[in-house]
């Protein structure tokens, strides 16, 4: 039974997040529906590269599965991407060994957040930008950024709820860009992979620090601490992409 590797997009406003459960609707749900269909009524679970909560968008989730026959590859996709949802996309499909895990492979994952600063806010972004209506030092979030680099226990920086015990993860990439017009700021986190609620909960605290809330020299002591509640607040998630997954 050979095994896919599919990439896929999705507008994360109407799903209650990436994983299945009991209620609220889920993009796993929604992708396994369109597959039962195209095996005939038969069910195939898929396997992501991690969860996405309610809100939160996707342009390069990675999942997998195992269908009962190899069919041509851009036939296979051009059918689960008109077959599935209008808010989910199909990028790409290739037939993988039976070794690979879509979770359990990862070696890196880029996220962004995008923030709407204008005033007045835009009534086009209100689903895919956290909105924050404060002033903005963009010198005191890089400042901040640069202390993010490197190896740490990012406990300080993951909402409870979890059951993973190590909490310490390499984080690649730590950047800040402004758009042209000035009223968006897009925070981009390359690393080895992220806790819970991890990027919202850094966000929040680099917004702060920005408004001068808070002191922009603390990343390297909140880490120190391992305490949550030293860290900011959690940014809404409207704001958030998973934008790529990389594998071994």
């Amino acid at each position: 039974m050979p095994r896919y590797k599919a990439i896929i997009a999705y507008d994360g406003t109407n799903f209650n997040g990436f994983q299945a459960q009991p209620t609220g609707r889920t993009v796993q749900e929604e992708f396994e529906k369109t597959l039962k269909k195209m095996n005939n009524g038969k069910t195939i679970t898929i396997f992501g590269s991690g969860r996405t909560d309610a809100g939160v968008h996707a342009e390069g989730q990675v999942i997998h599965f195992d269908y009962p026959q190899a069919r041509d590859l851009e036939k296979m996709r051009f059918a689960l991407d008109t077959q599935t949802p209008e808010d989910i996309a199909v990028k790409q499909v290739e037939i993988v060994s039976d070794e690979f895990h879509a979770r359990y492979h990862v070696v890196e994952k880029t996220y962004q957040f995008r923030v709407d600063i204008g005033k007045p806010r835009s009534p086009f972004r209100r689903f895919y930008a956290s909105y924050f209506p404060y002033p903005i030092d963009a010198k005191k979030i890089e400042r901040a950024l640069s202390d993010l680099l490197g190896t740490h226990d990012f406990t300080s920086f993951c909402a409870s709820g979890t059951e993973i015990e190590d909490k310490v993860r390499t984080i690649h990439e730590a950047s800040l860009q402004i758009n042209e017009t000035g009223d968006e700021l897009l925070f981009t986190f390359r690393g080895d992979g992220f806790l819970y609620k991890m990027i919202r909960i850094l966000v929040g605290t680099l917004l702060k620090m920005g408004n001068g809330r808070m002191d922009e020299t603390t990343i390297p002591a909140i880490i120190a601490a391992k305490d949550r509640n030293l860290a900011g607040p959690t940014a809404h998630p409207e704001g958030l992409y998973l934008v790529e997954v990389k594998y071994e």
